[in-house]
């Protein structure tokens, strides 16, 4: 395909009936599809042009893939059609590249906040010189000095104040002792000028003890007041950075004005003030996908078809592969893109062909307490908003009788195998408090796109949830949950090809996406699932099989196993 670099738009020439036959009659949904024919061909052109431009210089570092490196980042592409009725792609990429956000043969951002004459830039100078006078007096030489006195000082009171109330505790121990052996001692004259003597002693102690309690609250006041001058400065200054931040926060929020299919304009404050974020994440709208659409309505072109990749190092939380493809982020782009696509068809496509109506679940045991079956790929462990036929669903219409929640555990929609399904409400307490005290074991077999180089391993990576990406998860060594799983190699050069692994995993903890996460992260296995449509490539079904099970039955308390061989 020849590449035509030209005013941010690049000619697809369709020579052949098969190309033309390519073009989409409907815009797919950026959410719900594998890129189309021409999004590919338009990416591996523009990622050929990546490779050997000589515009910018930035280390994607391809030849040399690097962990912690974190250089990566998201291209797209834009299939159009221009008022010619020719068809050809705009390229773009996400928020900077080389520190600019303008290159030649890709579209401008939609606010021009970085220009150096914009009112960002003039901002941004104000807020910096705010920052360099806060610094200015937190660095000063009196203003250190007083801080430096003032901790001194307050840890002298502590201490003395400590060494005051130990010899007091001491000294009225003492005097506790000299009354009662004064007691059988003396007589009552003898003892009653004794006691006044100790009484007034232990006076003096504790007016002694208020004297330097407030001597020292004075001197610890007199700086407090000398440090209060600096202080209300540095208030004052943050105050008014505060406030300057926000003014201009919602100034290059109001600055995004986003462009739709019927001529409709909204900023990203009115697109985000009706979601539950209600104020727009940093770096709304210069992503990708905004910038693509935006130009080409700008243009008076007609969006065809979108796609974005990512070229370059793994991030080190969320994972991304070299020449991927990967849908819009949710938390920044979803709610621009709702607007932006408002008044055009979207296509629709099903990652799983097979309707779950179709799907059999098969029972491997079943007593008066509980249920062993084996989940099909394609089926919900429980209704949600994709469907409403799930196991949960079927096995109540199956046992109307059945009391309690019924599914235990659950499993991903698209992984296949065993499930554990209580009958009674004191089935599923006794199997559930098991799960969570991670007494059950469990075994998943898995194919993986790649070969895998050692043969057994643990891998340790905290996930939590993407909150801005919703189901993906994300590794966090700050704020992950402990994620551990053992892995055994069954076979390296599964397949016709060769070039699949049969992996075994063992999970010592049961998190959202654990094995899905440690199988694609560059820090586990760096090989996705086959089929896994969040962290590697969409297939006909995700190859993650439920293998086996054990736990101890609820009622018998007898250890009890199951397992169920793979279909791949």
């Amino acid at each position: 395909m020849k590449n035509y670099i030209k005013n941010n738009l690049n000619f697809i020439p369709l020579k052949t009936l098969f190309e033309r036959s390519l073009i989409p009659e409907i815009f797919p949904d950026p959410y719900n599809h594998t890129p189309h024919p021409l999004c590919v061909m338009a990416a591996n052109e523009l990622q050929h042009y990546i490779q050997h431009q000589r515009q910018w210089n930035y280390d994607f570092d391809i030849d040399n893939l690097k962990p912690d490196r974190n250089s990566g980042k998201m291209f797209g592409v834009l299939i159009v059609k221009n008022s010619d009725n020719e068809i050809g792609y705009l390229a773009a990429f996400s928020g900077l590249l080389g520190g600019k956000d303008r290159w030649p043969s890709f579209v401008p951002p939609v606010s021009d906040i970085f220009d150096k004459k914009s009112f960002f830039r003039k901002g941004e100078k104000e807020i910096d010189l705010l920052t360099k006078e806060i610094i200015k007096i937190e660095s000063s030489p009196e203003y250190i000095a007083i801080r430096t006195e003032l901790i001194k000082t307050k840890d002298q009171y502590a201490n003395e104040l400590n060494r005051f109330k130990i010899e007091l505790k001491e000294t009225k121990a003492l005097r506790t002792v000299k009354r009662e052996k004064a007691i059988s001692q003396l007589n009552k004259e003898e003892f009653s000028i004794l006691k006044d003597k100790l009484e007034n002693q232990s006076r003096k102690e504790k007016y002694d003890l208020k004297k330097n309690k407030e001597s020292w609250l004075n001197r610890i006041d007199n700086l407090y007041d000398e440090i209060s001058f600096f202080n209300k400065k540095i208030i004052d200054l943050k105050d008014k950075r505060k406030r300057k931040s926000s003014l201009l926060q919602k100034q290059i929020f109001d600055s995004y004005q986003f462009l739709n299919n019927t001529g409709e304009i909204k900023t990203a404050t009115d697109i985000f003030k009706d979601t539950a974020q209600r104020i727009p994440p940093a770096g709304a709208g210069d992503c990708a996908a905004p910038k693509l659409l935006q130009y080409a309505f700008i243009n008076n072109m007609k969006p065809l078809a979108i796609a974005e990749f990512w070229w370059g190092q793994s991030p080190q939380s969320i994972v991304r592969k070299h020449r991927y493809f990967y849908p819009p982020c949710k938390g920044k782009c979803e709610p621009i893109l709702k607007h932006m696509l408002k008044g055009i068809t979207l296509k629709k496509e099903s990652l799983f062909k097979v309707s779950s109506s179709d799907l059999h679940i098969e029972t491997i045991y079943e007593d008066r307490d509980i249920i062993i079956i084996n989940k099909p790929s394609g089926l919900l462990s429980v209704s949600g908003k994709v469907s409403d036929d799930s196991v949960f669903q079927r096995i109540k219409n199956k046992y109307p009788q059945a009391t309690g929640p019924l599914v235990v555990h659950r499993l991903d929609m698209f992984t296949s195998g065993l499930m554990v399904i209580a009958k009674t409400e004191s089935a599923y307490k006794t199997i559930q408090k098991q799960f969570t005290e991670s007494t059950v074991k469990k075994e998943y077999i898995a194919l993986l796109k790649g070969t895998i180089k050692s043969t057994e391993g643990m891998i340790d990576l905290p996930l939590i949830e993407d909150y801005n990406e919703r189901p993906r998860q994300c590794v966090s060594y700050e704020t992950g949950k402990p994620a551990k799983t053992l892995w055994k190699l069954i076979d390296s050069h599964y397949g016709k090809q060769k070039n699949y692994s049969k992996v075994l995993f063992i999970p010592q903890t049961g998190r959202t996406h654990q094995i899905r996460v440690h199988a694609a992260h560059y820090k586990g296995l760096n090989t996705p699932i086959v089929g896994d449509n969040l962290y590697g490539i969409p297939d006909d079904r995700l190859y993650l099989h439920a293998l086996s099970i054990e736990f101890i039955h609820p009622v018998s308390k007898k250890v009890i196993s199951f397992k169920i061989k793979e279909d791949f």
